[in-house]
């Protein structure tokens, strides 16, 4: 068994590449999810496609042929060139694939390092892979662990004290923008998790929010969660209320576009709108006076925010290192116990079969038995005493899974 992780993100493709790849739809993910185990080498999956990034994480048989077979699903997904998908994609395998995901689960990986709302996306998508039998065993294992890893790296650094995410990232420059948010309006426009943090990130500098969202329970679900200073507006009031605010942060998860120029009126003051969606909320579009910012604007912000966590971010590197080293050898202790409880097991099963026998045919007798089966047994820990030896020098080595493999083919029936 391996790990394969095909990675690609912030860090290697641009926002048009990422909408293209993102899989938002709950219908095209259980499709990707079919096709991907239509391939008799992968045996689980996980999916986790957010804002920033997209992880397809697997435990395969065989990595050459599993790693064409997925790049060519994405590709015919998306409608990314194979060669470009292959140039920009980071593969990582075994060891290198846990390091990433605990890195990931952790948030060093993210574009805001230390924001927190990547947990959650991982375990919701684990959640999901689980509850439709993509994920198994196999990779229940190591994402539950990279989950401990990122609890331990917030509990013994102080990495996401003071939680960011991209939205808070956003509202902080829009108060930088404006030079101070209290007592101005803003629209927020998706009722989901990153339209929760605007919002909540929005109330906290002392702006009055009006939230939309084509579900207007779950808007007003939102509005509950504050005392003041939140109302909800109706879905289909959206092309008169982006004309007049000045301030937008957009966060649905449409797989297209919703605000587009034709939709926007011309205006003496200022508008600084900002998209947190991928794919886009809002139309590439040239507005006098109207300023857009997606995600991969805020990297300014993002590079300020990766200096000043450097610190701890280089305490937390290393807690990852050692979570790593931790699994690796749990994995492989987990396989060399088993063998070794295999082993004695047919030994066990020996001693009983011809002891059984012997009785049967009266070359002893009924008296005899248990002491006789002490001294078979005392045998035979005699023998496998040299053998159990060397497996247990050898857990923490690459030779491991092959002599597992061997004891497999040799010992199961």
């Amino acid at each position: 068994m391996h790990y394969l992780i095909i990675s690609y993100s912030h860090k290697n493709c641009d926002i048009v590449t990422r909408e293209k790849l993102s899989i938002s739809d709950e219908n095209k993910l259980h499709e990707f999810y079919k096709n991907i185990h239509k391939c008799q080498n992968i045996n689980e999956s996980v999916v986790l496609s957010t804002c920033n990034r997209v992880e397809i994480i697997l435990s395969v048989n065989e990595r050459p042929k599993v790693r064409d077979y997925v790049l060519k699903l994405i590709s015919d997904y998306s409608k990314v060139e194979f060669d470009e998908l292959e140039s920009r994609a980071d593969i990582y395998e075994d060891n290198a694939a846990i390091h990433h995901l605990f890195s990931v689960a952790s948030s060093l990986d993210s574009l805001v390092v230390g924001e927190t709302q990547i947990t959650g996306q991982l375990k919701d998508a684990f959640k999901f892979a689980k509850n439709y039998e993509y994920s198994k065993v196999k990779l229940a294992k190591l994402i539950n662990y990279s989950f401990r890893c990122a609890a331990t790296i917030r509990n013994e650094t102080t990495i996401s004290s003071n939680p960011v995410s991209i939205a808070s990232t956003a509202v902080s420059y829009a108060n930088d923008l404006v030079g101070d948010l209290g007592g101005m309006s803003a629209l927020v426009v998706g009722a989901g998790e990153m339209g929760r943090l605007a919002t909540k990130n929005l109330h906290k500098k002392g702006c009055n929010i009006i939230v939309i969202n084509r579900d207007i329970k779950k808007a007003q679900i939102l509005a509950d969660e504050f005392d003041e200073g939140v109302s909800v507006k109706p879905y289909e009031e959206l092309s008169s209320l982006i004309n007049r605010y000045k301030l937008l942060f957009s966060a649905t998860s449409a797989p297209y576009t919703i605000i587009n120029k034709n939709m926007v009126e011309a205006k003496e003051y200022k508008r600084y709108w900002f998209d947190l969606a991928v794919p886009r909320d809002i139309d590439e579009m040239s507005v006098d006076g109207l300023y857009t910012y997606s995600v991969d604007d805020l990297q300014v912000i993002v590079s300020k925010n990766r200096e000043l966590r450097e610190a701890q971010a280089k305490i937390a590197y290393k807690i990852i290192t050692q979570h790593v080293t931790d699994y690796i050898t749990l994995l492989d202790r987990m396989g060399i116990d088993p063998a070794i409880k295999m082993m004695r097991l047919k030994a066990n099963e020996c001693i009983e079969d011809e002891l059984s026998k012997a009785i049967k045919k009266g070359f002893i007798t009924k008296q005899m038995e248990a002491n006789v089966r002490k001294t078979l047994q005392n045998s035979f820990n005699k023998f496998l005493h040299s053998p159990t030896k060397k497996l247990k020098s050898i857990t923490n080595t690459h030779t491991a899974d092959r002599v597992v493999e061997s004891f497999d083919m040799l010992f199961k029936d």
